[in-house]
Formats: structure tokens, C-alpha cells, sequence
């Protein structure tokens, strides 16, 4: 079936593509090669066509999250629905709430103003069903930006008060990651980080982050990756300069200042899993000009969130991402972002932390005191390194 790579309503591209699995097997024509999804351009249709595979894959709900394989289960028990991530990412013309592209059947085009999820209401069915809650009603509307939500961790876009939210939960025992979240937010506010905020929400006795949009419907969020993708790295240059010159190639401003702030926080928090999918930057999506780089979010993996309590060093190193394999080996690309920074203002943060952390069911005795310890450390340590 013909379908067109849409950014907008700009015409980027004539695709044939699977219904069904969501594969491209073919690009007939490029009409807009300067809106290409950044990263993606290749000198044959044929290589672009792989790399449109790769990019659509990223756009399906990986098998990794958790209660998909189940919440599939149900559906196929209890609707008689047999769905695939790329069924759902197809359902929805892989619109998202991350950026502008979509695609648009040709044989029965629609209109970018009445199907965007940035204007137009969407379906909790696809949420609801990922929470494991699968609706009573007999018609399920699949269209939804969940569709096209990557990573691990439970989550759902929302509607709450006219604002497009992201609800996400946390994993094992603790669920402390969204606490972490909260934790991060104030942290960056202190400090004087730009970042997303995170807020508590508690559905039965489940505690998840909430945090609004950071696009809005006529902006990108350009990952990191495909940043890092966008030109050859030649031999012998380290991740951490290649992006930076990819950065300064794209024209993106003010990377240097914004990425020593983010491996800052991550030493402060020992964030483990700040890969590539989870920060980036933002571009204006019919100009194509770059806003700059992405505010801080996704920082739910950190705060020894998997560790027992009784098993946590604030002294220790811890491994890091994606520039180096530990935390302190990281900070050493950062240090000229130090003196910019309010670290001062951690002093008086103690009880705050505490607060966020006491509402909380860990389900061991006092690791909410020892977590707020322990990073009272993390910050004594940064401070003596300004």
C-alpha cells in the first residue's frame, strides 16, 4: 500500500509499505530530502528505505515493556484482537507526541490538523490496556500516541486538564523510579538545570511520574542517536567529541554547556542509563531550524534504584552512560560546567528529598533516610569538586 512519509503537512517522501507489519519495501520518490528525519538520509533509495526501517522500528513499542507481552495476551483472549507493536504503530499512521512525522495513506489521504494527538483528543484505550486494564466495551479505539512510546517501563500518554502528559511507572520491588524522577526535578531546579518537571500520581496503590510534553505541535525531538548518526565518525575520535562536532555541524546551539550539565546530574544522581534514545535536541519542525538542546528528562534509573538499602555507597564509583563507563570518568568531560552552577543551593534540599521519598512503600525499613543520606554525600562531593 502506498503510504507518504508526512512532516506536517509537508510532503517528504512516496512509500510502499506493509499494512500490516509496518514495513517499508520500498521508496518510489523523495520530494523533500531537507525533511527527512535527521540521520536518515542515504544516496539510494534503496539504502533509505533500511534506514526508514530502523527509524519505523523505533517507533513501535519495544518488546521489552513491561505487561506488553501480557496486555497482548488478554486482547487476543478476551477482544478476539490479535495486535503486534507494529499493527498498533500502523493503527495510528505513526503519529506521535515526540514530533511531527506520520504517515498518510495516499489513496485515502487525511488531514494533519484532524488527526495530530497535539490538537485533536485520543483514545485512553491503548493506555488502559498497557496498565493491564483491558476495557469493557466492545469497540476499542487503537488510535493513540502510545502506540509509538518507546522504552521499558509502563507508561501511558494522558489528557489531564488540556494538557498532553506522560504517565510512566517503576519497576521491581521499590518502584522507586518515579520518586527518583521528582527527585531529579528538584535537583535540576536548584541548580538551575533546564529540565522536564515530574510530579507524584498515585492510581490504587501505584505510584507513577507524570510530566507534561516538552514538543509542541510544530517541533522535533531529535535524539541523540540519530544526531550521532547524521555524519561518519572517523577512527581514533571519542563518542563524546563526535557529538559534539555532529552538534556544530547540524547548527544545534549551546551543546557543549547543556551536555556537561546533564553528566553532572547524572554523577549527582549515579544515573545508570542515560543512552542515546533519552536526550537529544529540538528543532522547529517547518522551519527546520534547532530550538537547542532538549531539557533533562527520563532520569528514573539512578538513585541505586535497584540496589538493597543496605548494599548502597555514596562513595563508590558507579557505571555510567553514554560517554564513558563510569561516573567519575564521565565528570571529567564536564568539569568546565561546574562553576556555572548553583551547587550551594543543594545545601538545604535534605528535607525536600525526604519528602518525596517518604511517600513512598519500599518495603524495606528506612531506605527512604538512607537513599536522602546518600545522596547528601553524592552533593558534598560535587561541591568539593567546583
Amino acid at each position: 500500500m502506498k503510504y507518504i512519509l508526512m512532516h506536517r503537512e509537508t510532503v517528504v517522501a512516496v512509500l510502499s509499505v506493509n499494512d500490516i507489519s509496518g514495513t517499508v519495501y520500498r521508496v518510489d520518490d523523495v520530494l523533500q530530502p531537507a525533511h527527512l528525519p535527521i540521520g536518515l538520509y542515504a544516496p539510494d533509495h534503496k539504502e533509505l528505505a533500511k534506514n526508514l526501517n530502523l527509524w519505523l522500528a523505533g517507533r513501535t513499542i519495544p518488546a521489552s515493556r513491561s505487561g506488553f507481552h501480557r496486555a497482548l495476551e488478554d486482547l487476543q483472549v478476551q477482544k478476539k484482537l490479535q495486535l503486534s507493536a507494529s499493527t498498533l504503530m500502523m493503527k495510528c499512521f505513526a503519529l506521535s507526541l515526540s514530533d511531527q512525522y506520520w504517515l498518510n495513506p495516499a489513496e485515502q489521504p487525511l488531514e494533519w490538523s484532524k488527526v495530530n494527538f497535539y490538537n485533536n483528543d485520543f483514545s485512553e484505550d491503548v493506555g488502559n490496556i498497557l496498565f493491564g486494564q483491558i476495557p469493557q466495551q466492545d469497540s476499542i479505539d487503537l488510535a493513540s500516541p502510545c502506540n509509538t512510546s518507546d522504552g521499558w517501563l509502563k507508561k501511558k500518554w494522558k489528557i489531564l486538564n488540556c494538557q498532553r502528559v506522560l504517565v510512566k511507572g517503576g519497576s521491581g520491588m521499590a518502584q522507586q523510579e518515579p520518586f527518583n524522577e521528582v527527585v531529579a526535578s528538584l535537583l535540576c531546579r536548584k541548580v538551575g538545570i533546564p529540565h522536564v518537571e515530574y510530579s507524584l500520581l498515585f492510581e490504587g496503590d501505584k505510584p507513577y511520574s507524570v510530566c507534561p510534553n516538552m514538543t509542541t505541535d510544530r517541533q522535533d525531538f531529535v535524539s541523540a542517536y540519530y544526531i550521532f548518526s547524521a555524519f561518519p565518525r572517523a577512527d581514533g575520535v571519542s563518542a563524546y567529541d563526535h557529538f559534539l562536532a555532529c552538534c556544530e555541524k547540524l547548527g544545534i546551539p549551546d551543546v557543549p554547556e547543556r551536555l556537561q550539565q546533564m553528566m553532572i546530574l547524572d554523577y549527582l544522581i549515579c544515573n545508570q542509563d542515560r543512552h542515546f534514545g533519552n536526550f537529544g535536541a529540538i528543532r522547529d519542525a517547518v522551519t527546520l531550524e534547532w530550538v537547542g538542546f532538549a531539557p533533562i528528562f527520563d532520569s528514573g534509573t539512578s538513585l541505586w534504584f535497584d540496589q538493597y538499602a543496605s548494599k548502597i555507597d555514596a562513595l563508590a564509583d558507579a557505571p555510567a552512560k553514554p560517554f564513558a563507563a563510569t561516573q567519575q570518568a564521565q565528570l571529567a568531560l564536564a568539569r568546565d560546567g561546574l562553576p556555572a552552577l548553583n551547587l550551594a543551593a543543594l545545601d538545604d534540599c535534605k528535607d525536600e528529598v525526604l519528602a518525596i521519598f517518604e511517600q513512598a512503600h519500599f518495603g524495606e525499613p528506612n531506605r527512604a533516610n538512607i537513599l536522602v543520606d546518600a545522596l547528601a554525600v553524592r552533593c558534598k562531593i560535587l561541591q568539593a569538586k567546583q
